[in-house]
């Protein structure tokens, strides 16, 4: 066992002299650490030792014998412990350390939860009531119970049973929370009529709503004989903040799916104004409508979506593969063949013997793209334009 005293200087001049600490001869104390670094134990200990008058030195003698005792007592047990370690992965051994080192914290119950059976057919106020009777947070049942049923994707009618009990109680109020919530379980079972009944209510109650509730509308109104209000929808979005991919997906599916393409390109063309990647499903939906057309100027718009594919690194998957596969061989006319294939490492196609387009850049273009890279990002053109004379002090 190695001892190390931390801390002192000079320590003969702290064990003779009395005054060291300002206290008198009789009640001076020495605190010293020690640290055991005997096998794998590694802990620390403070003790204090009493400076002693000469007189006192029974008390002094005393006081030796119980600190070799007590070296003698960590040396065994340093001893068992050096024995133990070896058997440290021994079965069983996680046990006994267990058993040796217990926890002091006591053991954390998980929290109570609202533990309620979702209903599968739809309830009256008094069932309702009943099974708000059993729950804990009374006062956040009904948001509780909407959200469950969302989560769930629970039925509409069910769903609906909840609103004409909080109606009931409310002289015929239903909060916006709970509308868009009864809304997304429309839109995601598809019930149209319920769907234009929320739009109604919501378009009557509320100037403005959130992107939420914008994005659910339009995808709800597409496929309906007023999708056209889907548009307009779109129209009152733009006017807070750009809209998603997917809201623009969600028009442009409905454009297509009522026979409208100039609308549905047209919100292309918008999308790519505003630096958004349109989503695969998009580009898609433009190749499965144009199968079996023959129109120049709808094919040309679809070579230029192949370009935008290439030019952006963008890879369709299996299903966006096959419906390109699939119009480029419905064109009248025209002999178009094709098939899926293997690339080889070289970049030969086993389906045509043709190389496909490298990656790599040619040394001009590499050339041109360093340039570019200095003259737009390291220089930057003007250092001024994103800083004011209070930040440029700062430096």
């Amino acid at each position: 066992m190695t001892f190390y005293f931390t801390g002192i200087r000079s320590f003969p001049k702290l064990w003779k002299s009395n005054s060291y600490f300002g206290l008198s001869s009789s009640h001076s104390y020495l605190s010293l650490f020690l640290k055991d670094c005997y096998g794998i134990r590694n802990q620390e200990k403070c003790f204090s030792v009493k400076t002693m008058s000469a007189q006192n030195t029974k008390a002094m003698n005393l006081l030796i014998a119980k600190a070799r005792c007590v070296r003698k007592l960590d040396e065994s047990s340093n001893k068992q412990v050096s024995a133990d370690s070896s058997h440290m992965f021994a079965a069983g051994a996680a046990k006994k350390r267990s058993q040796m080192n217990p926890s002091s914290k006591d053991p954390v119950l998980p929290p109570v939860e609202n533990i309620i059976q979702l209903p599968t057919k739809p309830l009256n106020s008094e069932e309702w009531d009943k099974l708000k009777e059993e729950f804990k947070e009374k006062a956040n049942f009904e948001n509780w119970i909407i959200l469950q049923m969302v989560k769930c994707h629970s039925s509409v009618d069910v769903a609906k049973s909840v609103l004409a009990w909080v109606a009931a109680k409310n002289s015929g109020i239903v909060g916006y929370d709970l509308l868009v919530k009864y809304l997304y379980l429309c839109v995601f079972h598809k019930q149209t009529s319920e769907i234009i009944d929320v739009y109604e209510i919501m378009k009557a109650r509320y100037k403005r709503l959130e992107s939420g509730a914008y994005t659910l509308l339009m995808r709800g109104l597409i496929y309906t004989d007023r999708w056209r209000e889907a548009l307009l929808l779109l129209e009152d979005l733009k006017k807070v903040m750009i809209p998603s991919k997917k809201n623009y997906d969600d028009c442009i599916q409905g454009a297509l799916f009522h026979q409208d393409v100039n609308v549905a390109w047209n919100l292309y063309q918008e999308l790519l104004s505003h630096d958004i990647v349109p989503m695969l499903e998009t580009l898609k939906a433009f190749f499965d409508f144009g199968k079996d057309m023959k129109d120049d100027q709808y094919s040309n718009k679809l070579h230029n979506i192949l370009l935008y594919l290439r030019n952006n690194q963008l890879y369709p998957g299996e299903s966006f593969a096959h419906s390109i596969k699939t119009w480029f061989e419905s064109i009248p006319g025209e002999q178009w063949k094709g098939q899926f294939t293997t690339i080889q490492q070289s970049g030969q196609c086993l389906g045509c013997g043709k190389t496909v387009e490298s990656i790599h850049l040619s040394s001009e273009e590499y050339e041109f793209l360093k340039a570019k890279i200095m003259r737009d990002v390291i220089d930057g053109g003007d250092q001024y334009k994103k800083t004011t004379p209070q930040i440029g002090s700062l430096w």
